[in-house]
């Protein structure tokens, strides 16, 4: 059955979400929850007849596959699972970290944190692939110099979709054009790049993680896990992970030569070729390539890279390489899978309206000052629900612009309220792709890494709050 679009259900729409997010919270077992969800929702739609939604589920949680999109953003996290492992068997991870040791780059804690943020911040072209190399890079150092893997969970998570939100020409900038330009906006890059300054959760969050790495800022949860770490304890004992870094990632054998290069040319080939595919899916415009068929094809070539230079130095031949590819590939199954499920569970609620009935909370009679804060609260309210801040980003945007084009009004303020609210919703809401892949990535307990990050979301997003509201008082 192919789920069509219908007429919101209401306050019943939001009831998938709200069971996914309880279950989440309650039970840490988060497939169980985004299953449940993703059924609720069927039901809902099926008229309440629970045999009818549970067929529904298991066709619409398969037809997500049908989606080229979706598709390759699935293919995408296996082969960054075989990246990973190439990079760590061939010698490239360990021999990056034993050379900013040597280096004397990292030398205590502090720098250990600065090292993790500097590598979200650079590697800007697509979130889930930041995430994964700046945990994967910076993990070893964390452990060893004995801070939280919480706090490195949370590091990466907000250097990945907040630096890539700022960015035009990338898989984020590319999805956000093409809805402005769809939306009738006449300048789509000039609007975004007005809208960057003003995108205030994106830069607070980015701000306030650069601070804690500096200054060792421990709030809440967090400060808790950083006792217990220091104390010699990596993990809670009720803690969960999706899964053991060393089924991702085998250590390289003793006789292969640790060589940095090994690691740094593949990660930058895929960063500076992500243009390049984006251009070229775009026929010559960067704002209308692909940014799914840009970023696999990057990781392609960064892959491709690995298994050069790993059978050029006579580090691994063919056997080995395909052996560890496909470890790799096995080693983030448990991720793909909940992406798989994510990405089901977003299409569910957007058949149930969720994201319009949360959107009509907003009104037609609230003071301009107060409005540009309240449509970034109820964007991160969507986001939060659904787990998807792109998503989000359609819904509201299609809301945002066209409220901004009746008040006549500069549509940038209106963007960027939107942009940082999908982020927001996105980074408080344990079912949310990137909290999930930030989770695993750290190798440490989701529910835990969504308890020690949400104080540092709040303070961001109260900072957000009241600076949009400053910039609503501007606006004439």
């Amino acid at each position: 059955m192919v789920v069509q679009q219908v007429a919101s259900y209401g306050i019943m729409s939001l009831l998938p979400p709200l069971l996914a997010i309880g279950l989440a919270i309650y039970t840490r077992q988060v497939f169980l929850s985004l299953a449940a969800g993703i059924w609720l929702g069927f039901t809902i739609i099926a008229d309440w007849n629970p045999a009818i939604g549970t067929a529904d589920a298991i066709e619409g949680t398969v037809a997500v596959l049908s989606d080229t999109g979706s598709a390759k953003v699935i293919v995408f996290t296996f082969l960054i699972g075989s990246l990973i492992a190439t990079v760590e068997a061939n010698g490239g991870m360990r021999g990056f970290v034993r050379w900013v040791e040597h280096a004397r780059w990292v030398t205590n804690p502090r720098r250990a944190q600065v090292l993790a943020w500097l590598t979200g911040i650079v590697i800007f072209i697509e979130s889930n692939l930041t995430i994964l190399v700046a945990g994967s890079v910076s993990r070893p150092l964390f452990d060893r110099f004995k801070v939280s893997r919480e706090k490195l969970a949370y590091i990466i998570d907000s250097t990945s979709a907040p630096v890539c939100i700022l960015i035009p020409f990338n898989a984020w900038g590319a999805m956000v054009l093409g809805i402005l330009a769809n939306q009738g906006v006449v300048n789509p890059l000039g609007t975004f790049l007005i809208a960057i300054p003003m995108n205030l959760y994106a830069v607070a969050a980015l701000v306030l993680a650069g601070l804690t790495a500096f200054l060792g800022w421990d709030i809440g949860a967090m400060k808790k896990a950083e006792e217990r770490t220091q104390g010699g304890e990596l993990t809670w004992k009720h803690s969960v992970a999706f899964a053991d870094p060393g089924d991702i990632a085998p250590a390289p054998a003793e006789d292969v030569v640790l060589r940095p290069h090994n690691m740094l040319i593949p990660i930058a080939v895929m960063v500076f070729s992500m243009p390049v595919f984006m251009w070229i899916t775009g026929e010559g415009n960067l704002a209308k390539g692909s940014g799914s068929t840009s970023v696999l094809w990057a990781v392609l070539l960064g892959l491709g890279l690995a298994w050069l230079l790993s059978l050029v130095q006579g580090s691994l031949d063919l056997n080995g390489l395909s052996r560890i590819g496909i470890k790799g590939a096995g080693g983030l199954t448990g991720m793909a899978v909940v992406l798989w499920l994510a990405l089901a569970l977003g299409n569910v609620t957007g058949s149930l309206g969720t994201g319009q009935y949360v959107a009509g909370a907003v009104g037609d009679n609230v003071p301009l000052f107060a409005l540009i804060p309240l449509v970034f609260l109820v964007t991160g309210g969507i986001a939060f629900a659904t787990g998807s801040s792109w998503g989000t980003f359609a819904i509201m945007l299609a809301v945002a612009i066209p409220l901004s084009n009746a008040l006549g009004q500069p549509p940038a303020p209106f963007v960027a309220a939107v942009l940082s609210g999908g982020i927001f919703g996105d980074h408080c809401s344990p079912i949310s792709d990137t909290t999930i892949i930030a989770s695993l990535a750290s190798a440490t307990d989701h529910i835990e890494h969504v308890r020690t990050q949400l104080p540092y979301a709040l303070i961001a997003g109260g900072i957000a709050t009241v600076g949009f509201a400053f910039i609503g008082s501007l606006l004439p």
